[in-house]
């Protein structure tokens, strides 16, 4: 016999490891049996409409609340302020890169983590502990890679989405039409990594290489 709290805790990197539905673990028991049964009745009615988007508000929705920090606690890795310099004129005049955490890297280009070649996406997720004590590793991706050779591999979140269309977090298609001065590379590494590491050893080195790139703005996307 399996209780509730087993069950919903098994989609967090368990038996039933789903990154979409890891969120479980954060609410209670009854709250996941709640939203389990309100997974059911609106798939029920989606099966009669053919309409799925109040099965998928049910789902963003409880995934946003299960994410919010306890009531009273301040959230891990929040800031009152950043190191943010406003625009003094248009985007236009600036020369604008792509800044992405979302683990993309071009095919042929494999950042290798831990040093292994084709480290596939499952066998990421399975090392997450190891992601998160590791120095995650910037990958160049020139702005013209065409979409079909848009990898991505990432232990923290579910890919599904990003496989389909890169754009879902590596916004780069957007980017084309809306930035007029693109800059010619955008960026892209892993997010779920050692966070002091990041911020102590490889960010001073990565804005260094950014303004030797020519780099005036970045559009940030966190993963």
């Amino acid at each position: 016999m399996e209780s509730v709290e087993e069950f919903k805790n098994s989609f967090f990197y368990g038996k039933r490891k789903d990154l979409l539905f890891k969120f479980l673990k954060n609410l209670s028991p009854d709250d996941a049996a709640d939203f389990l049964e309100r997974v059911l009745r609106e798939l029920g009615g989606a099966l009669d409409t053919g309409d799925l988007e109040p099965l998928a508000s049910l789902v963003f929705e409880t995934q946003h609340r299960a994410y919010q920090p306890a009531p009273g606690a301040a959230p891990k890795w929040a800031y009152e302020s950043g190191p943010f310099t406003p625009l003094n004129g248009a985007l236009s005049d600036y020369r604008v890169a792509l800044v992405t955490s979302s683990g993309h890297f071009v095919e042929g280009d494999d950042p290798r983590p831990f040093g292994i070649d084709a480290l596939s996406q499952s066998d990421a997720e399975d090392r997450i502990a190891d992601f998160l004590k590791d120095a995650p590793a910037l990958s160049e991706i020139p702005v013209e890679t065409p979409r079909e050779k848009l990898c991505v591999r990432h232990p923290g979140y579910d890919v599904r989405g990003a496989v389909r269309d890169p754009n879902v977090t590596f916004p780069l298609d957007a980017m084309r039409k809306l930035v007029s001065n693109l800059h010619e590379t955008a960026y892209s590494f892993v997010g779920a990594a050692s966070q002091l590491r990041l911020m102590k050893e490889l960010l001073p080195e990565w804005v260094r290489r950014f303004q030797d790139a020519g780099i005036e703005a970045m559009v940030l996307v966190p993963v």
